[in-house]
């Protein structure tokens, strides 16, 4: 998910011993505060990480994910096949959902659901994740109405016909844009569904006091037996953090959705009273410095691995408070290709001067390094700076407004660095694809593009574009093996030095129960709100 904001923001995640499910009661009621109110909780438009798990409870796709994992497991499909030649997706539905209103879901509502999504009147920021499917280009420009590569075969069984295979295909089907939609509501509403959202999900919206508060209620005809736990979810917008912590601490709320303020961060991390509140959790981030490979002397290797080897990460990490753990290669350790074997580049300040010299620049250069101009971004890129001053580079800072380093990042002649900071990369879903197209691939080095090191590796073009063609399931370990060679090769190269992987941290009400996993869900950002529970239910 490319959520700017998000990263901006300490996520949500809880932590409470195990318990047997037995201990599991039914009912109660939950309390979150945020400072801004959501914009949407329409699941073709919502694409920010404050909405995305609000949306997740609300509607249901094909597929989700296991509870705190990155495992797909079956969600409105009862069961699917994919064909031989990687093509033809066929998936039988679950009889017998009904959205909120009460009608019965059928294959006709998920085809009109994806088209809908695809469509341009739709605006969806999804749309292009669907590209695989034939005709999505004929559709997305407006030149036809609907598909008829999405075959509805019967009430309980749809077809999906891909021009090209799609390793990815089934994670796309498991995002927010493709929840399933009735047509009526959407009609009804127009522009409002996204106030007024009907889905087929574990709640559904009861009230929404825009400005003030949102809250859902538990959809009791919900077809996974025995979900949701919670009777009712209450969400209070105007809170600023320092507040709702106050609140917390006081019993009178349960999360504080906005995470634990900068400013008390080490103060409530060293308090041994929030010993057991205080949790953290990985999320499917990296922030990374860019090197420009089209700018000197960054189209040198050597030039690039001295970068890498200059930078002390372990001293940044300390900068955000231990808030993040140190990066040596693009895919966070949570993303599914990530080499567990691999250490990366060593910091070590004499072997990258040593590299300076071999590229006959014993005298070092100067160059410029462009940052969000948002704490604690500009403080990182001054470490980055002084780190980079030992080995004789001389690092001007261009501290910008978010958009306009973004601007700079899309513009091959513009600048030489970057830190990603307040802009680097989440996975929009758990599989390595999505770190390399975008960011790292030929097809994201162009003008406007989010490949701001313009690395173009058209070798390993070709090996992306055939890991991503391994659609059956008897090859996925075999493609992921590949996808680990591709980013070791992208390290070979280094055009990027991967800094950190951003952890999350809130503080939690002791009411609340629920397995680790769930309050550190990697897909279900932030929180897996279907599986919470609250232990005091009379």
């Amino acid at each position: 998910m490319k959520k700017s904001h998000l990263l901006n923001t300490l996520f949500l995640c809880l932590s409470v011993g195990s318990v047997q499910a037995a201990e599991i009661k039914q009912g109660g009621s939950m309390i979150v505060t945020y400072k801004d109110d959501v914009s949407t909780l329409d699941p073709a438009i919502g694409y920010d990480w404050q909405n995305w798990s609000m949306i997740k409870s609300i509607f249901d796709g094909l597929l989700d994910y296991k509870p705190g994992t990155t495992e797909l497991e079956l969600d409105l499909a009862e069961s699917y096949t994919i064909s031989d030649d990687g093509l033809i997706y066929t998936f039988k539905l679950k009889p017998g959902v009904k959205f909120h209103n009460g009608r019965e879901m059928t294959a006709v509502d998920v085809k009109y659901s994806i088209e809908r999504t695809i469509m341009p009147t739709t605006q969806s920021p999804g749309a292009g994740f669907y590209g695989s499917i034939d005709g999505f280009d004929e559709l997305n420009q407006g030149k036809v109405k609907t598909l008829d590569s999405i075959k509805v075969i019967n009430d309980h069984e749809i077809q999906f016909n891909l021009k090209q295979p799609d390793a990815t295909f089934l994670h796309v089907l498991a995002l927010n844009f493709s929840s399933v939609v009735p047509k009526e509501e959407v009609i009804k509403w127009g522009l409002d569904f996204g106030k007024h959202p009907v889905g087929t999900g574990a709640f559904f919206l009861d009230e929404w006091k825009t400005g003030q508060s949102l809250s859902l209620k538990r959809n009791t005809s919900y077809n996974k037996n025995g979900l949701p736990y919670l009777d009712n979810i209450k969400f209070e917008f105007g809170q600023e953090p320092v507040v709702a912590l106050l609140r917390l601490e006081q019993g009178d709320v349960d999360l504080a959705g906005d995470g634990i303020p900068p400013a008390k961060f080490l103060q409530l991390k060293n308090d041994p009273k929030y010993k057991d509140s205080i949790v953290a959790g990985d999320q499917l981030h990296t922030g990374y410095v860019t090197m420009n490979v089209e700018i000197a002397p960054f189209n040198k290797l050597a030039v690039r691995q001295a970068v890498n080897m200059a930078v002390n990460k372990d001293r940044i990490v300390r900068i955000i408070n231990g808030r993040a753990v140190p990066a040596n290669q693009p895919l966070p350790p949570a993303m599914p290709g990530y080499s567990k074997e691999y250490k990366g580049y060593e910091f070590d300040i004499d072997k990258a001067k040593s590299l300076l010299n071999e590229s006959g620049l014993s005298d070092g250069f100067t160059t410029q390094l462009y940052v969000a101009n948002t704490e604690p971004q500009p403080r990182i890129a001054q470490a980055i700076q002084q780190d980079l001053s030992k080995i004789g580079i001389t690092v001007e800072i261009k501290s910008l407004a978010q958009a306009n380093v973004i601007a700079a990042g899309g513009d091959k002649t513009q600048a030489p660095m970057i830190w990603s900071g307040g802009m680097a990369w989440i996975a929009d879903f758990p599989d390595p694809s999505n770190f390399y197209a975008p960011i790292l691939g030929c097809a994201g080095a162009v003008e406007g593009g989010w490949n701001w090191s313009w690395y173009c590796n058209e070798e390993l073009d070709k090996k992306a574009n055939l890991a991503d063609s391994m659609a059956k399931p008897e090859d996925q370990d075999k493609r992921i093996k590949l996808w680990e060679e591709i980013y070791l090769e992208v390290m070979a190269d280094a055009p990027w030095v991967p800094v950190f992987n951003e952890r999350r941290f809130t503080i939690r009400s002791q009411r609340l129960g629920g397995a680790d996993a769930i309050f550190v869900d990697p897909v279900h950002v932030p929180v897996n709100y279907d599986h919470v529970w609250v232990k005091d239910v009379q």
